[in-house]
């Protein structure tokens, strides 16, 4: 079988490369490190105006959608006004991820949400978001800040597809995150919670594979079981 080529979701934001200083269509490159040390072939997806069949169009050459981390969704796609704490809302990328996971889902294709991969895969189903977790649980251990990933405790529901690919039921996930998964979306069920109960890990019900996590596990290049996890699933 050739190499799994996934997709990955990235971002539009303002910043400089060489001669350039304006916005540009990137992703950290520990994204792609993971695939690689997973054994699959990174291919970028970046923000742009797409159609349901262009989605479906552009998905039909990968094997895996992979949604990945970033700034806060539009919380009108769940129904809500912004809040103070909730970032200016980037309309261009929610709506490519959001057309992404409807034929993704259609093709039967192997989803990976990390962050606000896991919270987009929750909007998309239906479900709701703490707009800033702070308000929620009273503490900002998901944040420190200064750009910094840190390891928390999560607790693993035994039996689930998570505890499969990870094959213990405690881990320590690096986050870097203040919103979080409020109302659970019908056909998700969660698998995985934080000391303090935020819902770390969602998978899709009746799905093939369909697994979003909280916390980023592509900050921890030592450990890429979970970016294994769905390569191993594609190559089955």
């Amino acid at each position: 079988m050739t190499t799994p080529r996934i997709g990955l979701s990235t971002y539009r934001t303002p910043g400089q490369m060489t001669i350039y200083d304006g916005e540009l269509a990137v992703l950290p490159s520990q994204y792609i490190e993971s695939i690689t040390r997973a054994g699959g072939l990174a291919v970028m997806i970046p923000p742009q105006p797409l159609t349901r069949d262009q989605a479906t169009s552009v998905l039909s050459g990968l094997d895996g959608l992979i949604i990945t981390g970033g700034a806060d969704i539009n919380p009108s796609r769940y129904g809500q006004e912004r809040g103070a704490h909730t970032a200016e809302p980037e309309n261009l990328r929610d709506s490519l991820e959001d057309t992404l996971l409807s034929s993704a889902r259609a093709m039967g294709m192997p989803i990976l949400g990390i962050c606000r991969g896991a919270q987009m895969l929750n909007v998309h189903l239906g479900g709701t978001l703490h707009q800033h977790l702070p308000d929620v649980v009273g503490h900002d251990r998901y944040r420190v800040g200064d750009g910094v990933f840190h390891p928390e405790p999560m607790t693993i529901t035994k039996g689930s597809l998570l505890h499969t690919i990870l094959g213990e039921t405690e881990v320590a996930g690096h986050v870097s995150h203040h919103q979080a998964i409020d109302q659970v979306a019908p056909g998700l069920e969660v698998t995985a919670r934080g000391f303090d109960g935020t819902i770390q890990a969602v998978e899709m019900v009746d799905y093939p594979f369909g697994l979003a996590v909280q916390w980023h596990p592509e900050e921890n290049l030592d450990d890429v079981r979970i970016f294994q996890g769905l390569i191993s699933h594609i190559t089955r």
